[in-house]
């Protein structure tokens, strides 16, 4: 990050006094960070005529208020893919150390840099050098940031607010023999970030960062793309401090679930960074949904910009790549030049360590007769439902048996040939709670508290219809289901695109197949301070 901001990039900063944090704090984190800020910046195939490569800067884009709001207010939620003019971050935070306890807050963005090519001293979109080099006009970014550091008592009292500034700027680069020049242009950023803190509790606050365009608006009509030269893109958040550690907000201790429920976050969500547990010295709060302890895998020898995708497919589908679809990669942006050198001189051992890479083992559960399977096809009486305790208690955490269908010692591996014979998604069942549960079954959402994935923790008290039972090849059961009130069920349905939920996971609904009854949130959530969107995780989960 030091080399980064040594490119160009400027940093303001509130005067800092006292002992300062741990070093390295937020450098734990720093890949992942890397990985936010750069996330989409250019796709494979790296190309700018790729389609996908027209439309970019997707993430934590924060624009000057009068624009983006031209014909609406924009609609907080915890969705940094939705443009807007602000960002704010509310966390908690515990009191470890008496002796003046500091905060330290790293604000990180992008600005966008116009690369704009010129021969005789008018823009062109490409120009091929004499050497065969081509240059190609096409927007580029710089990475900025701003660092506070306050002590916590301070936070308390009102709180600190900074201006988070980069300058605008212009600078030429002569091509060789005269055949032209490449001028890189950047409009200034404004924004100011304000830190606070509320006492809840002896020991407890709960910290907000507020992040906001101050820039002037250009005119209401002007494109998104003239637009993004004066807004802040991939705007993320790290907090940590001295004396001072954060709660997770998506698996928080029991006693913290209130505070944390009421916890407003918008156009972002933070996650606990370092090492595993409810609560940690360093937090990032991202555009883009992650879990707790996220890490880059070791294996990856460098950014691809689409940490969804897999290494292993986008390098070799980048080494596929022609030379002429090289070249125009090359000429597009430096970024994708590093990627296809890092590519062409790959080791083999580093190649083969992308194919994959086991992190944990389990011990087998021993497999049991297929006639005591939940749901096993051909069952005369299946001898245990899948286990879930039925807490008639509005928002009740519920405490299921857990259920662990193995394989049956008579049914083929999963990898042989006839594995599958005798299963049937769309007629099989499970049960659940003495219910049936199978094609057409109408349940109610109840994603388990604890490791749920953070997706489908947004959908807790939704109902849904179960389109199909299936088996994995661990012999755990997972149902299908779609939402009573996604529009586009029934074309998910048609593609076969489903969430999926264990049975611990689902509530039968009464009487079954009842069509009337209407999609409700979680009863735990009617309590919550807010109603957008913007909702801690955690509100659904309790």
């Amino acid at each position: 990050m030091a080399d980064a901001l040594a490119d160009g990039g400027t940093k303001s900063a509130a005067q800092k006094g006292g002992p300062g944090p741990s070093p390295g704090v937020f450098e734990e984190l720093g890949a992942v960070a890397d990985a936010v800020l750069y996330e989409g910046y250019l796709l494979y195939p790296y190309r700018r005529s790729s389609t996908k490569n027209r439309v970019r800067w997707q993430f934590g884009v924060l624009f000057p208020r009068d624009w983006v709001e031209a014909d609406g207010p924009v609609t907080p939620g915890v969705s940094g893919s939705a443009d807007s003019w602000y960002q704010q971050t509310e966390c908690l935070l515990r009191v470890r150390r008496q002796d003046s306890p500091r905060v330290r807050v790293r604000v990180r963005y992008l600005q966008m840099q116009r690369k704009q090519v010129e021969e005789a001293g008018r823009p062109v979109e490409s120009l091929h050098g004499d050497d065969g080099t081509v240059h190609l006009t096409f927007d580029e970014a710089l990475p900025r940031e701003c660092e506070i550091e306050a002590p916590l008592d301070e936070l308390l009292q009102g709180g600190r607010t900074v201006t988070v500034s980069a300058a605008a700027g212009e600078d030429v680069e002569p091509l060789p023999d005269d055949a032209g020049q490449v001028v890189r242009s950047r409009e200034e950023i404004r924004a100011e970030t304000t830190v606070t803190a509320e006492r809840l509790s002896d020991g407890l606050c709960r910290i907000r960062v507020r992040t906001t365009n101050t820039a002037p608006a250009p005119p209401p009509r002007t494109t998104r793309d003239e637009a993004l030269r004066r807004a802040l893109i991939a705007t993320h958040t790290l907090l940590g401090g001295d004396g001072v550690e954060f709660v997770s907000l998506i698996d928080p201790p029991a006693d913290l679930a209130a505070p944390v429920r009421a916890c407003r976050n918008e156009f972002t969500f933070p996650v606990l960074g370092g090492q595993s547990g409810d609560t940690g010295p360093v937090l990032l709060s991202a555009p883009i949904i992650l879990p707790d302890h996220p890490q880059v895998a070791p294996e990856s020898p460098g950014d691809l910009h689409d940490a969804a995708e897999i290494d292993e497919i986008l390098t070799l589908r980048t080494m596929l790549l022609t030379d002429e679809e090289k070249r125009e990669a090359r000429a597009t942006d430096p970024r994708a030049a590093a990627i296809l050198d890092r590519v062409d001189t790959m080791p083999q051992e580093v190649f083969e360590r992308l194919h994959g890479a086991v992190r944990s083992l389990t011990p087998a559960t021993p497999t049991a007769p297929a006639d005591r399977l939940p749901g096993a096809v051909g069952s005369p009486a299946p001898a245990a439902p899948a286990a879930v305790s039925a807490d008639p208690s509005p928002g009740a955490v519920r405490s299921p048996t857990p259920v662990t269908p193995t394989a049956s010692a008579d049914r083929p591996a999963w990898w042989q040939e006839g594995a599958d014979d005798g299963l049937s998604p769309t007629t099989d069942t499970v049960l659940v709670d003495g219910v049936p549960l199978g094609g057409g079954s109408r349940v109610r959402l109840r994603p388990r508290g604890r490791g749920a994935d953070a997706q489908d923790m947004f959908l807790a008290g939704r109902t849904a219809e179960v389109a199909a039972v299936f088996h994995d090849v661990d012999g755990s059961v997972h149902l299908a289901v779609t939402l009573d009130d996604d529009p586009a069920a029934e074309l998910n349905n048609w593609y076969g695109r489903f969430h999926y939920f264990r049975p611990d996971e689902l509530e039968p609904l009464e009487p079954a197949g009842s069509p009337d009854e209407p999609s409700a949130p979680a009863p735990a959530a009617a309590h919550a301070r807010h109603t957008s969107d913007s909702e801690t995780p955690a509100a659904e989960a309790e």
